[in-house]
């Protein structure tokens, strides 16, 4: 396992040299996709393998749902790629330039980031997406996929090597971990910090918590989304019925999916029932404090001091009622994980300083919290989202991928 391992870093740590044009870079992106759709049908094939071990496992239904690939998933994977082709390449642009009167002239430049670990879970689109990325912006990647998708990560991870080999291009930019052995993650986290310069895991918070626990390579990601939608007093009924249907129910395995509803007391006579009842009649069972039993003519459990830290990613909902905008953010403040919390109002001020105030890597106004997505942000995919509070934060797209470095030129001058 030791050399094996060792030997996949070495070969990326290699290509950390090359410089790739960006024509050369988005041929062999839309060489992917060519090879994407002429495989649709293997592809599929190879993710029902994934799918009948998964079913046999009794996986959950969430990690199933994120699991399976259709014509339709496979077409939004290639309509990513797309996206990451019309997008500027990310490397040696010049941030910022200014001359000194000194005599030093600097340049702000970004460069990649390096060679990046992936570790991730049940979601075989990650592979696609991070490769594209990742080879976008200069990045090589080893990937460490779950066992549960091993069979669509492989074909995916296969059609990307041919898409380099076909442009005569170092095929080790993208490294597919084939071993199943657990032993492997703890050995890229703790022996390869030699060879890998970053870290980023995709999963469920065991994967995720155990990630950065033991470490020893910096770590790009989340830990959990545990994610608000607050109504005010000055929101609109509709909008918030809309919206928080939206942001709980349209994908609850998603990391972005509202797990918590805050509202302002004032409104609840008017407000709980219709959005509740909303989710309720929709298969969303309710857990509520104690006004909100009183006001909601539903079905509520009451709610424990646990319940608004949980991250459910199912059709289940925290929902508490709030003296004012203050309570809310520190309520998300407390309980949340720096993901993405939203404010519904009609009431600007109020907007600006829920903008202002929640530690959200990204705060929301009068939106879904679904929206959290680097795809929805036009970034043509994501590697992950960020909640660390050093950068990157939020979506990690192609370009949060980058560093800088200092340029730094002159005739000769010396320091006094």
């Amino acid at each position: 396992m030791k050399n094996y391992l060792f030997n996949l870093g070495v070969n990326a740590k290699k290509i950390t040299l090359d410089n790739l044009s960006s024509k050369e870079k988005n041929k062999v992106l839309k060489n992917y996709i060519d090879l994407i759709n002429k495989n649709l049908s293997k592809i599929i094939s190879e993710n029902q393998k994934d799918i009948k071990k998964a079913e046999k496992k009794r996986l959950k239904q969430n990690l199933l749902k994120r699991l399976k690939l259709d014509k339709k998933r496979i077409i939004q994977i290639t309509d990513s790629i797309k996206t990451i082709i019309s997008l500027k390449d990310p490397v040696n642009q010049t941030l910022k330039k200014w001359k000194r009167p000194n005599g030093l002239k600097i340049e702000k430049k970004t460069i990649p980031l390096g060679v990046i670990g992936i570790i991730y879970e049940s979601r075989p689109n990650v592979t696609s997406d991070v490769a594209s990325l990742c080879f976008k912006s200069g990045n090589p990647i080893i990937l460490k996929g779950g066992s549960e998708a091993y069979y669509s990560n492989k074909i995916l991870t296969n059609l990307f090597k041919k898409a380099l080999q076909k442009n005569k291009i170092d095929v080790n930019y993208v490294q597919f971990i084939e071993s199943k052995d657990r032993k492997i993650v703890d050995f890229l986290l703790t022996k390869m910090s030699n060879f890998i310069d970053v870290i980023i895991p995709r999963g469920g918070k065991g994967l995720v918590k155990k990630v950065h626990d033991i470490s020893r390579i910096p770590v790009i990601g989340h830990l959990e989304g545990v994610c608000h939608t607050y109504i005010d007093k000055n929101a609109d009924l509709l909008m918030s019925k809309k919206i928080t249907f939206n942001a709980k129910l349209r994908n609850t395995a998603i990391c972005g999916a509202t797990e918590t509803i805050l509202i302002h007391q004032k409104i609840l006579n008017k407000f709980c029932n219709p959005i509740l009842s909303n989710l309720e009649k929709n298969g969303c069972q309710i857990i509520g404090d104690r006004k909100i039993i009183k006001f909601y003519k539903g079905k509520v459990k009451i709610a424990k001091e646990s319940d608004w830290s949980k991250e459910y990613l199912s059709s289940v909902v925290s929902v508490k009622s709030v003296k004012n905008i203050n309570e809310a953010i520190k309520h998300i403040n407390k309980y949340g994980t720096m993901h993405t919390d939203a404010i519904i109002t009609k009431n600007s001020k109020s907007a600006k300083k829920f903008l202002k105030e929640v530690k959200s890597s990204i705060a929301m106004h009068n939106t879904s919290t679904q929206f959290a997505d680097g795809g929805e942000f036009g970034f043509g995919g994501e590697v992950g989202i960020s909640t660390n509070v050093l950068p990157p934060r939020g979506p990690v797209g192609l370009n949060q991928l980058v560093s800088y470095k200092y340029e730094v030129s002159s005739n000769g001058k010396i320091r006094k």
